[in-house]
């Protein structure tokens, strides 16, 4: 915004005209800054993040890109109208370069930032480090767990994933779990009775019952598994745990 007459910077004319474009443009730029961090709070309460996270991390960059987009030009824009001031003060032009290369740097950052943010978008990504070591934790922390194999995850949609897992369950455990649900005294008896019984059908009947009440036993822990899973990472639409085959590879 500079003038140079004979290599000597004069401060510019009609300053006031300047002033009013930046300043309708700052108002323009806010409302649509506004709007842009409502998406990334929406979207942060969606994930189960917070806001910092989420705009370091989200996986939808959409919002986040145009909220640092609307963020630096906001910022670009005042700190024009600082120089424009600074010249109007100080009569001394040299304000108004400084200001535009302070901008410029600026956007090269932000541009730095979006490069970095989106380029998992760009050639695929499945859940990040972070969230897949919090499940990982949770999952070997979680006593029917006695190992994870072949854990993976996949993008279903932004923000949406897939994930699966092969977990050798701890059957002395799942079956402790279950007997606590509906009774050790209940089976104990039951066991006892048709061990006394001449006739074998009762007794396999007996075992027969509780074989199918072990089997319902591990779908409620998988459920109780997927459904924690979930909670630590919303963005988990869909969760895959299978029982382990011996032939896996550990994790």
């Amino acid at each position: 915004m500079e003038f140079r007459t004979c290599g000597v910077l004069k401060p510019p004319e009609n300053i006031h005209y300047a002033a009013l474009v930046i300043g309708g443009s700052i108002l323009i730029e806010g409302a649509s800054l506004l709007v842009a961090i409502k998406a990334v709070k929406k979207g942060a309460a969606a994930e189960g993040m917070s806001i910092r996270d989420y705009i370091w991390r989200g996986h939808d960059p959409t919002s986040v890109a145009v909220m640092t987009e609307d963020g630096a030009a906001v910022t670009g824009l005042a700190i024009a109208a600082a120089s424009l001031v600074a010249v109007q003060m100080t009569g001394n032009p040299i304000y108004d370069p400084i200001g535009s290369i302070i901008v410029g740097n600026l956007l090269g950052m932000v541009a730095i930032f979006l490069i970095q943010r989106n380029r998992h978008a760009l050639i695929g990504r499945a859940i990040d480090d972070h969230d897949m070591q919090r499940v990982l934790e949770f999952l070997k922390s979680d006593p029917v767990v006695d190992s994870l194999y072949d854990c993976k995850s996949e993008v279903i949609g932004p923000g949406f994933f897939r994930f699966k897992a092969e977990i050798d369950f701890n059957g002395v455990v799942l079956v402790q779990n279950y007997l606590e649900r509906t009774g050790r005294g209940v089976w104990a008896k039951q066991f006892r009775e048709a061990s006394l019984s001449k006739d074998d059908a009762e007794l396999r009947r007996v075992m027969a019952e509780y074989g199918e009440g072990v089997v319902d036993a591990l779908g409620y822990e998988v459920d109780r598994l997927e459904s924690e899973i979930q909670k630590i990472v919303p963005g988990i639409r869909h969760v895959d745990i299978e029982a382990h085959n011996p032939d896996g590879l550990s994790v």
